[in-house]
């Protein structure tokens, strides 16, 4: 058994050691389209005054949620600001974005074309099943060997774990159309494109919506795990004030943290129910 062991470890090592030597190119072009996507949304994020960026998210939670908690809102991330963790709390919230748009991007087709097709999602499942059972850590130390340290290993990374959610749910609000409406399609003559759009879509998109904010909640989780690989934001943040012990720092940036998730979580749940 350690003979296969040892064996599976050395092709694991050889197989990391052949794509750096022979993919690199590759993987520089992903780390600078990754950290390409990360600096343009920090930049728009960060060049804003901190009161435009708190009242255009008061004014979504305001519009979605109510006035009470788009007041909250805008109030929770002036204290973000008053903490000195604003720059900070942008950076969390340009890795979160960043990582849940390519996330997003890749689980919503993925997960349309596993509930039309069975074979697909039963095919997806073990995957599946496997990425949300493993550690979240364990995905950046592949990261960081192709990758290197910085923002590209905290996205990729993030976009794993961010993915099987969405993937899930949208599979799942696909294959559970109402069964009579399917046979009303039919039987009214609609076309395989107006049986998606017209049928199947409107009846999934509770469920697409909770795979969303699902998957916001899962890269929030990652992002801070992924500060010890030089992530930035409020993750790098809480990883340096453990290492020299400052309680005070790392409790502020928790409770920034804390306002960004519940803000985004509160906010993508009532647009779901809105919906």
């Amino acid at each position: 058994m350690e003979d296969f062991v040892d064996s599976f470890d050395r092709q694991v090592d050889d197989i990391l050691y052949w794509l750096t030597d022979n993919a690199a190119f590759l993987f520089d072009a992903a780390r600078y389209a990754l950290e390409g996507l990360y600096d343009g949304v920090l930049w728009a994020l960060i060049s804003a005054p901190f009161y435009a960026v708190a009242v255009v998210l008061g004014l979504a939670a305001w519009r979605m949620i109510g006035l009470v908690p788009g007041i909250v809102t805008a109030l929770a991330l002036a204290a973000c600001y008053a903490m000195g963790l604003w720059a900070e709390t942008m950076e969390t919230l340009a890795l979160v974005f960043a990582a849940s748009v390519i996330a997003l991007a890749i689980s919503l087709p993925v997960g349309i074309l596993a509930g039309l097709f069975p074979r697909l999602d039963r095919a997806l499942m073990p995957t599946l099943d496997l990425i949300q059972t493993m550690p979240p850590y364990i995905y950046l130390l592949p990261a960081i060997a192709l990758l290197g340290y910085g923002p590209a290993t905290a996205l990729a990374a993030t976009v794993i774990v961010a993915m099987p959610p969405a993937i899930r749910l949208t599979s799942l609000g696909i294959r559970e159309t109402p069964h009579e409406f399917i046979e009303l399609g039919q039987a009214s003559g609609v076309t395989t494109r107006q049986m998606f759009f017209k049928i199947r879509l409107p009846f999934a998109v509770p469920s697409i919506m909770a795979g969303i904010n699902q998957s916001l909640m899962m890269a929030f989780g990652m992002v801070v795990i992924a500060g010890i690989v030089g992530s930035g934001g409020l993750g790098e943040t809480i990883y340096g004030a453990i290492r020299t012990l400052d309680i005070a720092t790392s409790i502020n940036a928790s409770i920034a943290i804390v306002v960004l998730t519940m803000v985004l979580d509160r906010i993508t749940q009532s647009a779901a129910r809105k919906r």
